[in-house]
């Protein structure tokens, strides 16, 4: 499934429809008609999202927003509130509350899909940084002081001067410590460039040519520099295309493009504290897990992490996994007789060997995924929340990469083939291995990569009941 989604709703057709749409998404869905329900749902079946309808027979849905978003233990779970009304300022109270969108019935299902997609890919990465943040803290690094949020640099970038200078004007009334620059799309590649680029752009869908704004943005998010920057799509509401697209691109929220009104202005105003929020929280576990990783728990010569490391990240992602119900890869890998490469070319040819083998594999594999050394020619991969049908494509991916260039050594002369052989085990689900014990099993499924011939993927199969 691609995530638990609780809709909230006390009319029994609306849940209905809405499970309709999810489910044929493969979206898990949880009901409740009330927010006492919803509440208990919560604390029983920690839902991945939440579709929340504003009017409910026992609570006010933007209360119960407002209570989850103010508990450290459900603060991360986007909220969605949904009604029939589209009322403006029933809108900016939900947004005030702490809502990651307000939408309004009846649905468009083409944007209702890519909003779900947006959010819960952005509370994939929260989780997975805050995962890695706990680690480091669970190794006993010092954490990093908490830094105060300087004003924001934002880089307004419409379809002309004009209009851009009037949406400085509208969103400087509700964000007056802030610091906005117009700019045009040059000027806005120009000003990503470097450690000082914006911290935040608001771009419109539309520039010189249908589409241009969302082109820029791909360019922003191809870059180092500002990858990591709030991006908000400023769009008509009614251009439902554009704002899927927007959304499936990498945009960190949409905004409305006209901000001649108070109501829109605050509105994209609201979006942009609650992304710049977001981001600096996100920055501060990057420098917070780099400082620690950089202490200990790296590998010196590939930068992987070591096993220091991924001992207690795989115990804290199998423990996930068993609150989640979603199963878990785990991958032991081997260079081919790397004892040959050593012996024929020298020790510094195998240190490089291993420094292109480890860039491969983070080149091949998701952001999420753990990779690291754990020996001298061995490496752990572990997936989190896949099925065995994906970590077996992975694995094999893995094995071609590594077979079809050969790899370079010092001094440009040589060149040499590299293989690996794959042990794979999934993890989770109805299976509760201690990792200790799961990685042994992929030790066991590599034992017969080896004994087949090497250069390939074996699975440990469990034994079926009896």
């Amino acid at each position: 499934m691609a995530g638990k989604i609780l809709i909230v709703d006390d009319v029994a057709t609306n849940r209905i429809v809405l499970k309709v749409k999810l489910s044929g998404a493969r979206y898990e869905t949880i009901q409740a008609s009330n927010g006492t329900e919803a509440l208990q749902h919560v604390a029983q079946s920690h839902p991945d999202l939440i579709l929340l309808d504003v009017q409910l027979p026992d609570h006010n849905g933007i209360d119960i927003c407002r209570t989850l978003k103010a508990d450290p233990a459900t603060r991360g779970i986007p909220i969605v509130m949904i009604t029939a009304f589209a009322d403006t300022q029933t809108r900016l109270e939900a947004l005030r509350a702490g809502a990651d969108d307000f939408l309004v019935k009846p649905f468009d299902e083409l944007v209702l899909l890519a909003r779900l997609r947006s959010l819960l890919r952005a509370k994939e990465t929260d989780e997975e940084l805050t995962l890695r943040e706990s680690t480091c803290r669970e190794l006993g690094f010092a954490e990093a002081q908490a830094s105060f949020g300087a004003p924001a640099r934002i880089g307004l970038v419409a379809a002309d001067r004009e209009t851009g200078l009037m949406w400085k004007t509208m969103l400087t009334r509700f964000m007056p410590l802030d610091n906005f620059g117009v700019l045009n799309r040059d000027e806005a590649l120009i000003e990503a460039v470097g450690a000082n680029g914006p911290d935040a752009f608001v771009i419109a869908a539309d520039l010189s040519r249908a589409g241009e704004g969302l082109r820029l943005m791909s360019e922003l998010r191809s870059r180092p520099s500002s990858r990591h920057a709030v991006i908000c799509i400023a769009s008509d509401e009614h251009a439902r295309e554009t704002a899927a697209v927007a959304l499936d691109l990498g945009a960190s929220d949409l905004v409305p493009v006209a901000l001649s009104t108070a109501a829109s202005a605050e509105e994209a105003a609201l979006r942009l504290k609650a992304q710049l929020m977001r981001k600096r929280t996100l920055d501060q576990q990057r420098e917070n897990v780099a400082d620690g990783l950089r202490l200990a728990v790296t590998d010196p010569l590939t930068g992987l992490y070591n096993r220091r490391y991924a001992m207690p990240h795989l115990a804290r992602m199998a423990e996930r996994s068993r609150v989640t119900g979603r199963q878990f890869a785990v991958m032991v890998l081997d260079l081919d007789r790397f004892k040959s490469i050593n012996d024929t070319y020298g020790h510094a040819a195998g240190d490089a060997v291993l420094v292109e083998v480890a860039q491969r594999l983070r080149f091949n594999l998701r952001q999420v995924d753990l990779i690291a050394r754990i020996g001298g020619e061995e490496f752990l991969v572990a997936m989190p929340e896949t099925t065995l049908d994906a970590a077996r494509v992975a694995a094999e991916r893995l094995c071609r990469v590594m077979a079809q260039t050969p790899i370079t050594l010092p001094g440009g002369a040589d060149t040499v083939k590299v293989t690996v052989s794959i042990g794979l085990a999934l993890g989770g689900g109805a299976e509760h291995d201690p990792v200790d014990a799961l990685i042994s099993l992929a030790d066991r499924a590599l034992l017969g990569s080896k004994a087949d011939g090497r250069n390939q993927v074996k699975i440990f199969n469990r034994p079926s009941a009896a």
